[in-house]
């Protein structure tokens, strides 16, 4: 198993839109195209206008053929245009690609 951590940061006054936009369509979408986000964060710092979300993936092949199946949605395609009619809502985005170690075992 790998780990995506997803960083965004986001345009000022287009976090409650990110969030909304996650919460009510992109979350699910990630599902139909075998995308799992185990976590979702706000940064404590609101100055800093930052969402972060861990996403698993089998391995990075499958990673990468998921997010090019997700972002050739048309469901996607048309979300993306109207929620972002009034401007993009991420400025930058990065990731972080993770693995477990052997020593430690999260229960």
């Amino acid at each position: 198993m790998m780990y995506e951590l997803r960083v965004y940061d986001i345009h000022p006054g287009k976090m409650k839109a990110i969030q909304a936009r996650f919460r009510d369509h992109v979350i699910q979408l990630f599902m139909k195209h075998d995308m799992k986000v185990t976590q979702f964060w706000e940064d404590l710092d609101e100055a800093n206008n930052r969402l972060y979300y861990i996403v698993e993936h089998a391995n990075l092949e499958m990673r990468n053929l998921n997010y090019e199946r997700f972002r050739n949605d048309p469901e996607w395609i048309e979300l993306r245009r109207i929620t972002e009619l009034e401007g993009p809502l991420v400025n930058k985005q990065e990731s972080i690609f993770m693995k477990d170690v052997a020593f430690f075992k999260n229960k």
